[in-house]
Formats: C-alpha cells, sequence, structure tokens
C-alpha cells in the first residue's frame, strides 16, 4: 500500500511563516512546524490530511517517488 501524503504547496490552508524556527504553518490544523503539515500529521496520526483541500486553478503536483 502506496502512503500517499497532501502536497502542503497546492493547499489553501498551507502558509509560510516568520518563525526561523517553524517556517511552515497550517491554518487548518492551527499549528506551524520545522517540516511540512502534512508529513507531521501523517507521523502523528498514520492517516492522510483531513484539513487538505486543493486550491482553485491548479492541478496538483507530482511529487516525484523516493
Amino acid at each position: 500500500m502506496e502512503k500517499e501524503k497532501a502536497d502542503c504547496f497546492t493547499c489553501v490552508h498551507f502558509y509560510i511563516t516568520w518563525d526561523r524556527h517553524f517556517p511552515y504553518g497550517c491554518r487548518a490544523m492551527q499549528f506551524k512546524t520545522r517540516n511540512m503539515p502534512s508529513a507531521d500529521v501523517y507521523g502523528a496520526s498514520g492517516k492522510k490530511c483531513m484539513g487538505f483541500k486543493q486550491k482553485d486553478g491548479l492541478l496538483p503536483r507530482r511529487i516525484p517517488r523516493s
């Protein structure tokens, strides 16, 4: 089973903070983090981010497999 993570860069709730220690944020989940918010959500719950909402007019980005 492939792990699917939401792409924060295409989410309406994602933002870049001014905090250099926690540069990424999620308005839906109301937290700031060093990692991508979706990665922290997946790490804590084992589930894909439930707050993800695609930005209007964008196609989903292709995330390379590692």
